[in-house]
């Protein structure tokens, strides 16, 4: 089943704005989005490291323009990322500004699941869907993963009164509709995936920064102003 576009806000209207708006939320962190974004993946390629795990083939849900799927190739030496996103403008964009023989982007409507990805990396995209098609989209991604494919569920935490702030300085997030972890874990086990585990990411900000050693030591407790829930398409399928 395809899912519906991935928000119901026009990303085409925003996108000449989206890095510079995202920027502007972002500053009350002292940090731009690079920042997180490398943050990020280096925290999941410690986590795959941990489980022995090489994926060769990434998929970027929701990529935006694109400076995550660089990234992914980057960290992950990666025989190829695929960026993909419902906004024809981005995908352009992201394409222009980083499309080469091994990252490639296109509208999500443009590809179909054939359990072929090892890895989907998904960041800040799910509280923009509706609630009523979030479980089809996490299927969707259980679709395009093979067997023993990994889900990287990157979301805001609600919890964390910053999130909040940022998220009220971006005209394309304000009216966007949260997930706890708890919810997300509920919502990724009802699409078929077991939880491997999940974490909580930055704590300080950028004035506070000599304290951003202690953040691995609290990465299970609710602090952190994003999540991480990593889970795992099984090796024996049971659809839905």
């Amino acid at each position: 089943m395809m899912p519906e576009a991935i928000t119901p806000v026009d990303f085409n209207q925003y996108a000449d704005e989206y890095d510079q708006l995202l920027e502007q939320g972002l500053a009350v962190s002292g940090e731009g989005k690079e920042y997180f974004a490398r943050g990020r993946i280096d925290w999941l390629k410690a986590c795959t490291d941990k489980l022995g795990l090489n994926p060769r083939r990434i998929m970027d849900y929701g990529c935006g323009t694109g400076m995550a799927a660089v990234l992914l190739r980057e960290g992950f030496h990666a025989e190829s990322v695929m960026g993909v996103d419902p906004s024809a403008k981005l995908i352009e964009m992201a394409n222009r500004e980083y499309g080469t023989s091994t990252i490639k982007f296109q509208r999500i409507q443009q590809y179909r699941p054939q359990e072929e990805i090892d890895l989907v990396y998904c960041s800040g995209v799910f509280h923009h869907i509706p609630i009523s098609n979030r479980l089809a989209t996490a299927r969707y991604v259980w679709q395009s993963l093979q067997p023993g494919g990994i889900f990287v569920f990157w979301e805001n935490n609600p919890w964390n009164p910053g999130t909040r702030y940022v998220m009220s300085r971006i005209p394309f997030d304000r009216d966007a509709i949260t997930l706890t972890s708890s919810e997300a874990k509920k919502l990724l086990k009802a699409a078929g995936f077991a939880i491997l585990r999940t974490d909580y990411l930055f704590v300080f900000p950028r004035l506070l920064r000599v304290l951003r050693s202690l953040e691995p030591l609290m990465s299970r407790l609710p602090f952190g102003t994003q999540y991480q829930v990593l889970c795992q398409k099984p090796l024996e399928q049971k659809e839905g």
